[in-house]
């Protein structure tokens, strides 16, 4: 695959399969939390809605620095995002990616004093995708058990993605 095609796969696996998990460090611990990702490949940025009342803000204020995973195993889809994450009271991004769901966590809609919008600047990304067909994934490693061989699951079966956010500041 080119460079372009990785990145548009990266984006591609996150505008399907949004659910992930978010790890932060803070007070020299690593917190991982699950979160529903709301990409914009145009903006080049993973937004999510977030409550003020949990840690993320403070998390994410002392260390900056954060991992996102999203996990398919059904089609052997393995992806990690490191990125740079800021907060920010955004009624107005809010509103944009506003689903039905979040109303079970925020009655007042987009405009609830406790919503916050999480932003993610992507700068790499890991992706192990594998073969989709586990009939496939089965055979290679059988046949690797009989032989010593590794298992060949594809030629592009782990790549190093650079995701640069745009040059423009974020704030």
């Amino acid at each position: 695959m080119s460079e372009q095609a990785d990145f548009d796969r990266v984006w591609d696996i996150l505008e399907k399969h949004s659910v992930g998990m978010l790890t932060t460090k803070y007070g020299g611990e690593l917190r991982a939390r699950p979160l529903d990702a709301r990409p914009d490949r145009n903006e080049n940025k993973i937004l999510f809605l977030t409550d003020v009342r949990g840690r993320k803000d403070d998390e994410v204020s002392a260390k900056p620095d954060v991992c996102f995973t999203v996990t398919v195993p059904q089609d052997n889809i393995y992806l990690s995002i490191t990125a740079r994450a800021f907060v920010s009271r955004d009624n107005a991004v809010a509103k944009r990616i506003w689903k039905k769901s979040d109303e079970v966590w925020w009655q007042d809609g987009p405009e609830d004093m406790n919503l916050r919008v999480l932003t993610l600047e992507p700068l790499t990304a890991e992706l192990w995708d594998g073969p989709s067909s586990k009939l496939v994934a089965a055979y290679e490693f059988a046949k690797a058990r009989l032989t010593g061989e590794p298992p060949f699951l594809g030629e592009k079966r782990k790549k190093v993605v650079e995701i640069r956010p745009p040059s423009s500041t974020h704030h």
